[in-house]
């Protein structure tokens, strides 16, 4: 079935309901962050291993496809730095919830093959450079909308506070990093 140009023009994606909802919350992980130095030894361990804190929760729950805790616990041996202990996450069992976690997760994996650019040459970049395949991430928002559209009443909104959830912990995990840094 084709659809027409205006198909759906006046209702978002799930996607786009998404990143509407947690602008905010990105925009200030993102900033929290900015302030390490990736090409710097010291700022790098100190951004994996506020990244490994918040990952290890994550993606316990959300269960992701491709999960890259194993290639930041690479990066960090590497630089000799143990794997550090996560950041507890609030337990939700909703499908919606969890989705919302997966979207943060893949979105986070797009930023990380920019970022990747930044890291110093003689650095580990394993879990930075886990960038999608050719195909994944029209997959997984494929698989998001269907999931959405079996999810029922309040599955948009249970996505949405997982999100939230994902972007407070990295934010937790930044900040807590930059305190000790």
């Amino acid at each position: 079935m084709t659809k027409s140009p205006d198909a759906g023009r006046d209702t978002p994606t799930v996607r786009q309901t998404l990143r509407e909802a947690t602008t905010d919350s990105h925009r200030r992980v993102d900033a929290i962050y900015a302030d390490f130095a990736l090409d710097s030894p010291t700022d790098y361990r100190a951004f994996l291993t506020a990244h490994a804190r918040a990952l290890a929760g994550l993606e316990a729950a959300a269960q992701p496809d491709a999960p890259r805790l194993p290639l930041l616990a690479q990066d960090l041996a590497a630089l000799g730095q143990p794997m550090p202990a996560p950041l507890p996450l609030e337990a939700n069992a909703a499908d919606g919830f969890h989705w919302g976690l997966r979207y943060a997760l893949e979105g986070s994996r797009l930023g990380g093959a920019m970022l990747s650019r930044q890291v110093g040459p003689d650095l580990p970049r394993a879990y930075l450079s886990a960038a999608h395949g050719k195909g994944e991430w029209i997959a997984f928002q494929r698989a998001l909308d269907s999931a959405a559209a079996e999810g029922g009443e309040g599955w948009l909104d249970d996505a949405v506070q997982g999100a939230q959830a994902a972007f407070a912990l990295f934010a937790d995990a930044g900040q807590q990093a930059s305190a000790h840094g």
